[in-house]
């Protein structure tokens, strides 16, 4: 029987591929730089939507588990890994 939290986690990760696919094969049917270039720039608002939902839904899942303090270090982690991708 499969974790309930890891199918979540799972099924979103799926989505995310089925998604970035449809993209790149529509950009193959526009076949234009520029609209393609556009298809790419929505494709980069999923990708850390994805990481945010997922990583969340996992944090709850182990929430009962990790003390305050690891939850914390956990918490600080996933804010560096935002400031890094969206700082310039």
């Amino acid at each position: 029987m499969l974790n309930k939290i890891v199918l979540s986690m799972a099924s979103l990760r799926m989505m995310s591929g089925t998604i970035e696919i449809i993209a790149a094969l529509i950009m193959l049917r526009f076949n234009q730089i520029e609209k393609a270039l556009i298809v790419n720039t929505g494709l980069a608002m999923v990708g850390p939507l994805v990481l945010l939902t997922t990583t969340t839904i996992g944090l709850v899942g182990l929430a009962d588990k990790l003390s305050f303090g690891k939850m914390i270090w956990v918490l600080a982690g996933v804010s560096c890994i935002f400031i890094g991708i969206l700082k310039k």
